[in-house]
């Protein structure tokens, strides 16, 4: 699984990713998190608003900073 945090580099995004890290680490997950901030990568998934956070490609939050408890019900955990 691929968790992508979609944002140009402000604090929330910063905050949003290193939430989604310590939501794959509690869930003992096999998941990469990567950080996208290429303004037009970023629109191109439809998102308007950062930060915001996909799993392989489908955007499930956009604008909201979620935390690591929220991450984890995202998950399915």
């Amino acid at each position: 699984m691929k968790i992508q945090i979609l944002g140009t580099g402000c604090a929330k995004c910063k905050k949003l990713e290193e939430n989604a890290k310590q939501a794959v680490n509690k869930l003992h997950l096999d998941a990469q998190v990567e950080k996208i901030e290429d303004l037009d990568q970023i629109m191109n998934m439809g998102v308007m608003m950062t930060p915001a956070l996909a799993f392989d490609g489908t955007v499930k939050s956009a604008g909201k900073l979620l935390s690591v408890d929220e991450i984890i019900k995202l998950l399915g955990g």
